[in-house]
């Protein structure tokens, strides 16, 4: 997708386009009446200070956070179209800050670690509904196999789950609006609660008030996915859809307040002793068994938008080297829909974990939403220097991110009472994705360090020489190297050593391939330089950070491109096969490092490198990564040595002369 496709993303609308934005983007923050006034009220009685306090910091929260700060600010740090918090510090990488990898990985790690919790959440809270039918019913089986499901039908694509997204979604937001209206009808004075002063009230005067704020956060923690969505919509469409998305939660949510000043001193178990949840009691008896199973689709849809996400997230993760390559597939031809086996399953494990150790969606509240403030605060600092980047006047900046600090900070406070209670898991899920990205990101930066780099100037005449030295067995027509030297003028040491020493490899044409991975999320571009006329040649491919790497196809298309134009002769130098117009062979080579014994590490490389070797085991080969048919490619084992030790000073012993008499 270029540049320009993307801005008529960004700068159109319709109702199309509202409509599936509508399924795509508010699944996760779309399901959160599912939850939050549940969770706020807990077990204890109703109190009406509570009750109205909690709904006007939700209302607050939807209007500072998810409006003004993701809604309008961030969705205008798009990277060519792109969202989320890697195509941002795409973007604000470019200030040359280096510490702006701190918060761009513990925000990527944290958003992951609540995509596994989502999930089981969501489907929880709709499933638990048929209590009220159903009470002893036990609910985990039911849970476990819709998310089962779930996640075996990710390798074909949503593309066709996803036309039933956005009318699905019309019908859920329809029924929280009017659900709403129906209880605020019996009570407007619930409406009183916009009034900050009733949120205000219940921070300072109640005496687990502030607290209440780790379940407020709940009603916005759809938000950052909100953000990493926006290239499949368009931000018009997103900003136009929310007016509506936004009405319907807020209806609800003061609905759900309405009927429960009603039931002052009660318990929530008291009320309904088989399904304690407002978000069902509410509802008319005839009505609930229709709202159980629209709740149910609607949290599958919010569970589908994360679990897309996380495979954006990655994808874009390896990308920017924090996570080893795995295997993406491309179910569709739909742009940007992609599918990781080892993610989905990886994922599928840790819901069902989350579900198997929880049990109730009661239970999992505790553990929400405590990784995903992290992220939000992660965001908020790369926001600033999206800004600063932007020129924005400090006047405004310093306020802005000062305001958002503080209210995220507040949420963060308050959240960390969830620790004990379960909070821990999302922690230590999103500390073990921390420590992956950033061994595996060290790791490189350590290699590259390592990686002596030589002039191609040096080696041209042994090159031209080798490829006519015709008492040296030709040991392919085309020889073809991936580099990751910059400079079109150099080349990494080993290569050479390859082609010089290790065997020599006498080669018509020498090819050297180096891949750049730009800023932008779509980008297909490649630039030809001809170093030994019919000799030896380079291409450099540009490609966006979201494109799939198929070096295979592109070389191929590649060189098609510079026959047409008279550039190379791929026929193949053999006299009887040149006569008869066969193309040569083409021959991969890459080499496979690996930690040598000569190495002389300090104890924090030792840990980093050895770490990165064991989790390399796991990954995709280089081969496969670079989309190369296994049957053309060589692959050679280089030896890495850090620190070199120094030259051993060593005395020889002669044989001792006789003596002379």
């Amino acid at each position: 997708m270029s540049s320009s496709s993307h801005q008529d993303l960004h700068s159109k609308y319709s109702l199309a386009g509202i409509l599936i934005t509508l399924g795509i983007i508010y699944g996760d923050i779309g399901t959160s009446p599912l939850y939050v006034m549940k969770a706020i009220i807990g077990t204890h009685g109703i109190n009406k200070d509570v009750v109205l306090g909690g709904i006007s910091a939700i209302f607050w929260t939807l209007t500072l956070q998810t409006t003004l700060k993701y809604v309008f600010m961030t969705l205008s740090a798009d990277n060519n179209g792109e969202g989320g918090i890697f195509a941002l510090y795409a973007l604000v990488k470019r200030t040359k800050v280096k510490w702006l990898i701190i918060p761009a990985i513990i925000g990527g790690s944290a958003l992951l670690a609540d995509g596994i919790i989502t999930p089981p959440i969501s489907v929880s809270s709709a499933v638990e509904g048929v209590k009220i039918y159903f009470p002893g019913i036990d609910t985990v089986p039911i849970v476990i196999a819709i998310l089962c499901i779930l996640f075996i039908i990710q390798q074909f694509g949503t593309s066709l789950v996803g036309k039933f997204f956005a009318p699905m979604m019309m019908i859920w937001f329809g029924m929280l609006a009017v659900l709403g209206v129906i209880q605020i009808s019996h009570n407007i004075d619930v409406l009183s609660a916009i009034n900050p002063y009733y949120a205000y009230h219940l921070l300072n005067i109640h005496p687990e008030g502030f607290y209440v704020l780790g379940f407020v956060f709940l009603c916005t923690t759809g938000a950052e996915a909100l953000y990493s969505d926006m290239g499949h919509c368009g931000r018009k469409n997103i900003r136009i859809s929310w007016v509506f998305v936004k009405l319907a939660l807020l209806l609800n949510y003061f609905g759900q307040a309405a009927f429960l000043i009603k039931h002052q001193g009660e318990t929530l178990k008291s009320i309904d002793a088989n399904n304690g949840n407002p978000f069902y009691l509410i509802m008319a008896d005839w009505f609930q068994p229709f709202g159980i199973v629209i709740a149910t689709m609607a949290a599958v849809i919010a569970s589908q938008a994360l679990i897309s996400g996380s495979f954006t997230l990655i994808n874009e993760a390896m990308r920017l080297n924090f996570w080893p390559k795995v295997k993406i597939k491309y179910p569709t031809e739909l742009k940007g829909q992609l599918y990781i086996p080892s993610i989905n399953w990886l994922l599928l494990a840790g819901c069902i974990g989350i579900v198997l150790y929880f049990k109730e969606s009661g239970k999992m509240e505790a553990a929400y939403g405590l990784a995903i403030v992290l992220c939000m605060i992660m965001t908020t600092l790369l926001l600033m220097y999206y800004m600063v980047m932007r020129r924005v006047a400090a006047y405004l900046i310093i306020p802005i991110i000062l305001v958002y600090l503080t209210i995220e900070f507040s949420f963060l406070i308050a959240c960390l009472d969830k620790f004990a209670h379960g909070g821990y898991v999302t922690i230590i899920i999103a500390a073990l994705l921390i420590f992956v990205m950033s061994i595996w990101h060290t790791a490189k930066k350590i290699s590259k360090n390592y990686t002596k780099i030589v002039k191609i100037d040096n080696y041209k005449k042994v090159l031209a020489e080798l490829s006519v030295d015709l008492s040296i067995p030709k040991y392919a027509t085309h020889l073809v190297y991936m580099t990751n030297a910059n400079r079109v003028d150099e080349i990494e040491e080993k290569v050479m050593y390859s082609i010089l020493q290790k065997r020599p490899k006498r080669a018509d044409i020498y090819w050297f391939i180096h891949v750049n991975v730009t800023g932008e999320p779509y980008n297909k571009e490649y630039k030809v330089t001809e170093i030994i006329k019919d000799d030896l040649y380079r291409i450099d491919f540009n490609l966006g950070f979201r494109e799939p790497t198929k070096i295979n196809l592109m070389f191929k298309e590649v060189i098609k491109d510079m026959v047409q134009n008279g550039e190379v002769d791929i026929t193949s130098r053999y006299e009887s096969l040149h006569k008869n117009n066969i193309i040569g062979d083409f021959k991969f080579v890459l080499s496979e490092k690996f930690l040598s014994n000569d190495s002389f590490m300090h104890y924090y490389e030792k840990i980093v490198m050895n770490t990165y070797f064991f989790l390399k085991n796991f990954s995709l080969s280089e081969e496969k990564a670079f989309g190369l048919d296994s049957s053309s490619v060589k692959i050679e084992k280089f030896p890495m040595v850090l620190h070199a030790p120094e030259k051993i000073e060593m005395t020889r012993i002669y044989k001792e002369q006789k003596e002379v008499d």
